[in-house]
């Protein structure tokens, strides 16, 4: 079982606090640091200092760390255009050695769409669709030849296709729990199945959704990594339970029922019920970004265990 911290940043994080996360996360033996692709805070948080950009701190951890996987969950597809996003993800892969991982989701957060001018189109399922494969289909054009796409919402003429990345195929993430639509895209384009803050018992149906589709696609169920994420919030008493999660403004009775909280054997015994459905990946999101104690407790009392 992999453990990747997955943060999210929008809800208030220099990116001195996100460098001192990220480095943490390498010391102490996780497997990938991920970020959110937000600019704009949710509830009650003020958001200070303000929203950084996913790809520009994507490209300065890629220079300060050696070995984790860096990447998004999710970026938004409404926010790039995808020849540009093509450009950036290639570019960050190389300048990481070939670290770099890309969720593409459709967006969904109309606020923050508002608040920075960016167009919330109606339909945006299709233009991530067509995303998906003009990415993928730029990265893996030969080199010396041209990429033309003729779509509804993105059209490219004989485009260079470059730069490549450092690695020979970036892992591409899709995630969500629409039952029809998205195994579909996952099924053609993902190298990873993400479920986002589900049960167990959710999370299975939707991997056997996505597995029957992988293989209506001529593709085998488990050539796909399965994955969740999930609010992570752990002590090594009930007292640094509750502490924790009062300072993520959540109550531990509600983090035990949705997400990964307790003592780490509690942590451990439910990471377990989801690995035995087939999950081989936690995103265990850290929402108070200050306490890198926490960190070092999961690695030694959690991470541990697993390995």
């Amino acid at each position: 079982m992999d453990l990747r911290i997955f943060t999210e940043p929008q809800q208030g994080a220099s990116y001195e606090t996100l460098l001192s996360v990220a480095k943490a996360s390498e010391d102490l033996g996780f497997d990938a640091f991920f970020r959110s692709d937000h600019y704009l805070a949710m509830g009650a948080s003020d958001g200070l200092p303000g929203p950084t950009d996913a790809w520009i701190t994507l490209a300065g951890l890629a220079r300060e760390t050696r070995r984790i996987r860096l990447g998004t969950l999710m970026t938004a597809a409404t926010f790039r255009l995808p020849g540009v996003l093509a450009i950036q993800v290639a570019q960050v892969d190389q300048m990481s050695g070939g670290r770099v991982e890309l969720g593409l989701g459709a967006g969904w957060y109309e606020e923050e769409h508002t608040a920075y001018g960016i167009p919330f189109p109606k339909e945006k399922f299709a233009r991530l669709e067509e995303q998906l494969a003009i990415v993928t289909g730029l990265w893996g054009t030969e080199a010396g030849k041209t990429f033309s796409f003729d779509g509804t919402h993105y059209r490219l003429t004989d485009s260079p296709a470059l730069p490549k990345p450092a690695q020979s195929r970036v892992p591409v993430l899709i995630g969500g729990l629409g039952a029809t639509r998205t195994p579909r895209l996952a099924a053609r384009y993902a190298d990873e199945f993400n479920i986002p803050f589900a049960s167990v018992e959710d999370s299975e149906r939707q991997f056997g959704r996505v597995r029957a589709a992988a293989e209506a696609n001529g593709r085998k169920g488990d050539d796909l990594v399965y994955s969740n994420a999930l609010v992570v919030c752990v002590g090594r008493n009930d007292a640094e339970v509750a502490r924790r999660a009062a300072a993520i403004g959540r109550e531990v009775d509600e983090l035990k029922a949705n997400g990964l909280a307790g003592s780490p054997a509690e942590v451990v015994e439910k990471i377990g019920r989801y690995a035995a459905i087939g999950s081989s990946r936690i995103y265990l999101q850290v929402l108070d970004l200050q306490d890198l104690d926490h960190l070092e407790l999961i690695s030694a009392q959690v991470q541990s265990q697993l390995n």
